[in-house]
């Protein structure tokens, strides 16, 4: 079980210029569109009234990191870490549409409050302020040759998460998935994005292309770490106040790893079992207890926990490969092992 840890101080250091940097992209629009995206980013409350629950805003730091680890102005990388931080929430909004989900950080999702129509434009809004926000790098000197070469990054990452989204909806359907499908679909889905986040920052910090394609590989093997991680935090972390997980992966018929090595896994019976049950339209309280023990019996818990561990320690080989100065090296290991719930040594 996961224990609370301490944020590392590169949240807090980065964390009110970025904000801000946020802020001035969306603009002062007062338009109830506007009031869904900083509803949804944690500024105001349905409302509209001023209040402060953002998130971990994790790929930005580690952009951020990454520009400064490498030699650069991390202030000049503001405009592309609040790019990547919105083409993430961008992809939140329409996932929690697709998911039905009713809550998100502890409050209503946005289109439990203003219907997916609306809560569509909102998220397909904040796609077009992320491109709009590369092109405040020319106001931080950054050459105009470059953002265009960030755009593409951006792009091409943002077509990839869409591909990964794809695969994971159709995931539902289907029970012959594979690890490697897995993997393919969590590649896209979490870790194109994470990529993304390392190679804006080393790009805006360094012309070192080796360095630059270790940091790209590092947030790669960070991202496909991170997504198991979620996975197995979504089975066997403890809910909202303590109670129990709601397992809503396992209600939602989710082909997470832990699920997919079972069923590649389990003995004859059990085999069945999970494909009566994930042939089922919905899950009763009955049908998850059922999986969690098939779970257990198969081990799949740990060999989630293998895989994790794997691209965990690969993306730490990345890092080291990187050749950065022992400080940057440690910031960027925190943040880590601080989003994997890991110690750091």
């Amino acid at each position: 079980m996961r224990t609370q840890m301490r944020a590392p101080d590169s949240f807090r250091r980065y964390l009110p210029q970025l904000e801000a940097e946020l802020r001035a992209v969306l603009g002062e629009g007062g338009s109830p569109l506007y009031t869904m995206m900083r509803y949804h980013l944690g500024w105001v409350d349905q409302n509209g009234q001023e209040q402060q629950s953002p998130g971990k805003l994790s790929r930005p730091t580690l952009c951020l990191l990454a520009c400064e680890a490498t030699g650069g102005q991390w202030t000049s990388a503001l405009p592309a870490a609040a790019a990547v931080e919105l083409i993430h929430n961008f992809s939140l909004i329409h996932d929690d549409i697709q998911d039905a989900s009713w809550e998100r950080r502890s409050r209503p999702t946005v289109w439990k409050l203003w219907g997916e129509a609306q809560s569509i434009n909102a998220g397909d809004a904040m796609y077009v302020l992320a491109q709009l926000a590369l092109f405040r790098l020319e106001d931080r000197g950054v050459p105009p040759e470059k953002v265009v070469l960030l755009s593409r990054h951006l792009n091409r990452a943002s077509l990839q998460l869409c591909e990964g989204q794809y695969l994971d909806i159709e995931y539902e359907r289907h029970l012959d998935i594979t690890v490697d499908g897995y993997l393919d679909m969590i590649g896209k889905k979490t870790a194109s994005l994470f990529e993304c986040s390392l190679c804006f920052g080393a790009m805006l910090g360094t012309q070192d292309h080796d360095q630059i394609s270790s940091l790209c590989s590092f947030g790669r093997n960070l991202g496909m770490a991170y997504q198991v991680e979620n996975d197995l935090q979504g089975i066997w972390s403890p809910g909202q106040d303590g109670g129990e997980s709601p397992y809503t992966d396992i209600r939602g018929r989710k082909k997470i790893l832990p699920v997919i090595h079972a069923l590649h896994s389990a003995g004859d019976r059990d085999q069945k079992s999970l494909r009566r049950i994930y042939g089922q339209s919905a899950l009763s309280d009955r049908d998850v207890d059922q999986v969690l023990r098939i779970l257990e019996r198969t081990d799949s818990r740990a060999y989630a926990e293998t895989m994790r561990d794997r691209h965990y320690q690969q993306s730490l080989s990345d890092l080291a490969r990187a050749g950065l100065p022992a400080p940057s090296r440690r910031a960027l290991a925190a943040v880590a092992a601080f989003l994997l719930g890991q110690e750091v040594d």
